[in-house]
């Protein structure tokens, strides 16, 4: 009997691990991890009456979730004195048999309705599980004890679930359980083998218990799976032809970061332009461009004699008013060249107070973004000074 238990238990870990093979994969060891503990009562199945003559029992748990279907733990549970152990003097011990059981859990909600990602709020597990039943005896030296003082066992329940918090860590199970000695039968003559699964030689447990799943590498106290494509060629090809686009991108990118570059070199050793106009009717008005360097607002020392012919201008007539504008070239951030057209206008304003005196009130500055003046885009990073009679 104890082979055929033996068998069952492989066949049942190796279908579990075909099915759990791809999800391994994916989930470190230290992931999906939960312990518990649990309490409630038994009694044996056939020989007294279940409420009548129930015990306490109580124990604890550590599983694995291997998949979100399946679930490999081992539990401990004591057993205080069964009804029977009453009146022998040999079983006078609080808890009189312990039992450690390696426990496979199917999650049939997971199984049958399927996986949504995150734990139902309740569902219903089935379990089996191989154990090692130890009877303490009042005296006895357990490393001399007759072997009758341990048994296999196997058991059979299931597990009502309800799972609990917005992260799903804390769970709350109600487990009915049939657990059956394995080693000897009730009465031998009913039976042609030494070892079965006998009802005689088995009780039944209720039990009541919480459990708590530790938090993953994936940050989730519960078995998350990563999204697969069904067509793995279609999607690799996908991903192929997206890297050659950008890459295709990027070469352009840089063919127009090289003429900017070179655009910027002219400009630099480009001379600065000095416009002057002279309007009739007996009023004067003088423009003078200011040119900036790229993404600065700070006045170069070439550009000072631009700044200085306004000042001149307005030392000497002191009716006379200035419009200062700001302008940007248009490549880069439109967002960030309209701040740079403003700062260049204050800045020819800022050099106009303070170093030669202006009243600011004869002074108005603003940003005009993005400048056309000229059919060069570089050369459009300037402010223009114009008189105002």
């Amino acid at each position: 009997m104890k082979k055929t238990l033996l068998s069952i238990a492989t066949v049942v870990a190796v279908i579990t691990s075909a099915n759990a093979q791809d999800m391994l994969s994916k989930s470190k060891f230290f992931d999906n991890w939960q312990v518990g503990v649990k309490g409630g009562g038994f009694s044996w199945t056939t020989r007294e009456a279940f409420i009548k003559n129930t015990r306490a029992t109580f124990g604890a748990e550590i599983g694995k979730q291997i998949s979100p279907a399946f679930r490999l733990g081992v539990e401990g549970m004591a057993y205080v004195r069964p009804v029977d152990f009453d009146n022998n003097s040999n079983y006078l011990n609080f808890v009189d048999q312990t039992n450690v059981s390696l426990v496979g859990t199917v999650n049939l909600s997971n199984l049958i309705a399927g996986y949504k990602g995150t734990p139902r709020f309740f569902e219903v597990e089935g379990f089996a599980g191989l154990g090692w039943l130890h009877t303490y005896i009042q005296g006895a030296d357990n490393r001399k004890a007759p072997n009758v003082l341990n048994g296999m066992t196997a058991e059979f329940g299931s597990n009502l679930l309800f799972n609990l918090g917005q992260s799903k860590a804390w769970g709350i199970k109600i487990s009915p359980a049939l657990v059956y000695t394995v080693d000897g039968v009730a009465n031998p003559a009913e039976s042609n083998s030494q070892n079965e699964l006998n009802l005689k030689n088995s009780w039944t447990q209720v039990t009541a218990g919480v459990v708590y799943r530790f938090k993953g590498s994936n940050g989730a106290h519960h078995f998350t799976t990563a999204t697969q494509n069904p067509d793995n060629s279609a999607e690799l090809g996908r991903l192929r032809d997206e890297l050659n686009s950008k890459n295709k991108e990027l070469s352009d990118c840089q063919r127009q970061v090289n003429k900017l570059q070179d655009d910027l070199e002219a400009a630099r050793n480009k001379k600065p332009e000095v416009v002057e106009k002279v309007v009739t009717k007996n009023k004067k008005t003088l423009e003078s461009v200011v040119t900036f360097r790229v993404a600065k607002t700070t006045i170069d020392a070439s550009q000072l004699p631009n700044v200085e012919r306004i000042a001149s201008y307005l030392n000497k007539y002191r009716n006379a008013k200035v419009s200062i504008k700001g302008y940007a070239s248009p490549e880069g951030n439109l967002e960030k060249n309209k701040q740079l057209a403003t700062a260049r206008a204050e800045a020819v304003k800022n050099l106009l107070v303070k170093r030669y005196k202006i009243s600011a009130d004869r002074i108005q500055a603003e940003g005009n973004g993005i400048g056309d003046m000229f059919s060069e885009p570089d050369w459009n990073r300037v402010s223009i000074a114009n008189i105002v009679e």
